[in-house]
């Protein structure tokens, strides 16, 4: 079986000036969890080939063993360096959809033609479809084929507005995330700043935060295994 895991391609925060890109626990904790229970991971982005992870995120966890053990794994890395493309993948090779976070996916996640496509897809033929904290941001304009959104009148979460307030970001992003999936009429669950939560609708599947990755995939697997 396979999960196709999809990081942001976008380095850029805003204006600013400062480097972003995918969050490195957020695709290295659900990197492990979906290899230990024997998935097939495949790496895509928006628009395939290199992707940035978010320096910062590298600096926070460095003493965290899987995300050294991660950026060391010269196979992984090489595949994050020419990701497929959304826009090639075939949706039915998938049992599962996974976004990673990270803010660069408040750019290169939401209006993504093909992200959306393969993201309902995969859905629509019984797949799971599953984000942790700015993932989310993939889901706020997918829409399914009667024209309702993916996540409309669904248990939902991901990263809040006040963990964005708090981490002093709110004014350079594009838009609030949480926000805008509660104006697309999710049920969105909010827990204490950066502690774990995840939500599970169906075969919906989310988290908060980096704090709720790994829980996050092991609540995909256990749907789909």
């Amino acid at each position: 079986m396979a999960v196709l895991l999809v990081v942001t391609g976008h380095g850029q925060m805003g204006n600013t000036g400062n480097p972003t890109g995918w969050y490195l626990p957020e695709v290295a904790h659900p990197w492990k969890v979906f290899t230990d229970a024997g998935l097939k991971v495949t790496f895509a982005s928006p628009k395939g080939g290199k992707t940035p992870v978010d320096p910062s995120s590298v600096e926070a966890f460095k003493a965290d063993p899987l995300c050294a053990q991660f950026l060391e794994n010269k196979n992984v890395m090489a595949q994050l360096d020419s990701t497929t493309s959304l826009a090639d993948v075939k949706p039915s090779d998938f049992k599962a959809i996974f976004f990673a976070g990270g803010h660069g996916t408040m750019w290169d996640f939401p209006d993504d033609v093909n992200l959306q496509k393969v993201t309902a897809a995969v859905y629509e033929q019984g797949g799971v479809v599953s984000a942790v904290c700015h993932g989310p941001a993939a889901l706020v304009n997918v829409k399914l084929s009667d024209g309702s959104y993916l996540i409309q009148g669904k248990k939902l979460t991901g990263w809040t507005n006040n963990e964005e307030t708090a981490v002093k970001m709110m004014e350079v992003m594009p838009f609030p995330m949480e926000t805008k999936l509660r104006e697309r009429g999710c049920d969105f669950v909010e827990a204490p700043l950066f502690t774990e939560n995840v939500q599970v609708a169906g075969r919906l599947v989310t988290g908060q935060n980096p704090a709720s990755a790994t829980a996050t995939a092991t609540a995909l697997v256990k749907i789909i295994k």
